[in-house]
């Protein structure tokens, strides 16, 4: 799969933060979750999820360690 530049998952990452926090801070406010729910699309179209929470996170795994799934564990005592 082809990833995209950590600068812009970054950027998008920030951007569903604010608004984020944005959106808790104003619920009412249909400007603001607005733009929560696009920065939220834009997130998952980048990560390749469906769901913003998950894209989020995906974008955080992806930025610390560079993937975006956990490393399949190997098998224990293979050898034995």
């Amino acid at each position: 799969m082809i990833m995209p530049a950590k600068t812009e998952v970054a950027r998008h990452l920030r951007y569903y933060r604010a608004w984020e926090r944005l959106t808790l801070a104003h619920p009412a406010d249909r400007a603001i979750r607005m733009r929560f729910e696009d920065s939220a699309y834009t997130l998952c179209v980048l990560m390749g999820e469906c769901q913003a929470r998950t894209a989020a996170d995906a974008a955080e795994q992806y930025l610390r360690h560079g993937t975006t799934r956990p490393a399949r564990p190997g098998p224990v005592n293979a050898h034995l």
